[in-house]
C-alpha cells in the first residue's frame, strides 16, 4: 500500500495518536473522508462539464482520444515483437493446432453420439 511496511504503518499511526490524542482521531478520520468526498464530487462535475461541452460544440471525445489509445496500443504491440520475437511464433503455431483440435471435434462428433 504506497511502499508503506506494516512496521512504518504502526509507527505513522502511534505518530498521530501521540500527536492529536485518541479522542480527536474519529472527528479527524471523518473530516479527511469529507474532504476525499469533495474532491471526488468536484473531479466528477469537472468530467460531466468537459463532456456537455464536447456534445454541444459537436466533438465526440471517444473519437477524439480513440486515436491517441489506438497509437498506444500499436506501440506496445510493436515493442513487444522486438522484445520478445518468439511471441508471434507462439501464435503461429497455436492456430493450427486449435483449427486440428476442432476437426477432430467435429470428425469424433457422430462417433461420439452413436456409443
Amino acid at each position: 500500500m504506497f511502499g508503506i511496511g506494516g512496521s512504518e504503518l504502526i509507527f505513522i499511526i502511534f505518530v498521530v495518536l501521540m500527536l492529536f490524542g485518541s479522542d480527536k482521531i474519529p472527528e479527524f478520520a471523518r473530516s479527511l473522508g469529507k474532504g476525499m468526498a469533495q474532491i471526488k464530487n468536484a473531479t466528477n462535475e469537472i468530467k460531466s462539464e468537459i463532456q456537455k461541452g464536447t456534445k454541444d460544440t459537436g466533438l465526440d471525445m471517444n473519437s477524439l482520444t480513440g486515436g491517441i489509445t489506438d497509437e498506444i496500443k500499436k506501440a506496445k504491440e510493436e515493442i513487444n515483437k522486438s522484445v520478445n520475437p518468439l511471441s508471434n511464433i507462439t501464435s503461429d503455431i497455436e492456430k493450427p493446432i486449435q483449427q486440428a483440435k476442432e476437426d477432430i471435434e467435429n470428425m469424433t462428433g457422430p462417433i461420439k453420439r452413436q456409443l
